[in-house]
């Protein structure tokens, strides 16, 4: 797994812009000394860089601090244009976060008023942690409740005239207001992977019986995860989007400032037992040290882990430009197909530091996990 290779696609210089800009936005009251800006213009590549990560508006924050702290110069920041598309992205995501903040607390008033508590996974609550919550881009809205999916579903077929989708495993799914929500009955599809199955217990003995953080929501009180199953899910899911694609600089800032804000409560002992049981936990220490060595996080803040700087490299540049970088078929089921295991043959590399399953038994899996729900291909 070794590898001295420069990352694909992104030049060293622009990379270490790109995480000294990213630091500072997670960090903005630890700004560490002028940032070296390479010469000629690095500013739209280091744009698209943190656009893909899904970090465009953290990275202007931490720029935008630098030159405020004096640490950047003028000459040195990027051209007007290049700033002025940049702040009309960065709002954009601010919009969204607002009218996805309006969709939960629809949904939280609605449920809330049936007498049914929702959780949310992910999104909103993880953005919480950051410096500006608001510049956390959310995708799609993950929600638990307690049980009742059925209900839940049911509840809004009947009086919101709400259309679900029912093609995927381990949760439904329908849209308010533009924003596709899924309603989670599990939290990990167990039919792709069966490790999956003793976390998934794991799971929802946590989510049950140890104590959610509530906040609220236009009135409507919300559930967010308990520390340690939020330890537990987000390395999981961050480890299953690696493993069959890609994951972007977003999800391990997410990892990062969930640390952050509740280190002092995560079981590390069980996190980590957890992980070496599902052979996870070199995934786990990549994760652990590229939060400390490219964003910040404090080592004091977790428990001693073996380094594998090798293998710390490969992730990183796999996170920052994957090895299998194609662009799925827009159309085609035997496409599709293909694609898909050209791409899974690709990242058996990566099956092998996420996985307790051999190669040839997670296929065959699979291949029954999507005959069972054929649209899951194209999810």
């Amino acid at each position: 797994m070794a590898t001295d290779r420069q990352p694909r696609g992104v030049a060293p210089e622009i990379r270490e812009l790109f995480f000294a800009l990213l630091r500072t936005g997670l960090h903005p009251d630890r700004a560490a000394g002028e940032v070296a800006v390479p010469a000629g213009n690095p500013w739209p590549a280091l744009c698209r860089l943190a656009a893909a990560q899904g970090v465009s508006a953290i990275v202007r924050d931490g720029l935008e601090t630098l030159h405020a702290q004096g640490l950047l110069a003028d000459e040195a920041m990027p051209p007007r244009t290049i700033r002025l598309q940049w702040a009309l992205n960065v709002e954009r995501i601010e919009q969204l976060y607002a009218r996805q903040r309006r969709v939960i607390g629809r949904l939280a008033v609605f449920m809330h008023g049936h007498g049914i508590p929702m959780m949310l996974l992910k999104g909103y609550g993880l953005s919480l942690s950051y410096p500006r919550p608001e510049h956390r881009p959310c995708g799609d809205i993950d929600v638990w409740f307690y049980g009742r999916q059925q209900e839940a579903d049911e509840l809004l077929r009947r009086e919101r005239q709400v259309q679900i989708d029912e093609d995927v495993h381990h949760h439904t799914t329908f849209t308010l207001d533009g924003i596709l929500i899924e309603n989670h009955f599990d939290f990990l599809n167990i039919h792709a992977h069966l490790s999956n199955r003793p976390i998934e217990e794991q799971l929802q003995r946590c989510a049950r019986e140890e104590p959610s953080e509530q906040v609220e929501v236009d009135g409507a009180p919300v559930q967010l995860p308990p520390a340690n199953f939020n330890a537990l899910f987000l390395l999981r899911h961050a480890a299953m989007h690696f493993a069959a694609m890609e994951i972007g600089m977003r999800h391990v800032a997410d990892w990062a400032m969930f640390v952050e804000h509740s280190h002092k409560e995560i079981d590390w002992d069980a996190l980590y037992g957890m992980a070496r049981r599902m052979n996870m936990h070199r995934f786990l220490n990549c994760l652990n040290a590229i939060a400390i060595d490219r964003l910040g996080v404090d080592t004091g803040m977790i428990p001693a882990f073996d380094r594998d700087p090798a293998l710390e490299e490969r992730v990183l540049a796999d996170i920052l430009h994957p090895e299998f970088s194609e662009t799925p078929p827009a159309r085609g089921l035997l496409r599709t197909v293909w694609f898909r295991t050209r791409r899974w043959w690709c990242n058996r590399w990566k099956h092998r530091i996420v996985y307790s399953e051999g190669l040839l038994w997670t296929f065959l899996v699979q291949v029954r996990s999507h005959l069972m729900k054929p649209k899951s291909l194209t999810h």
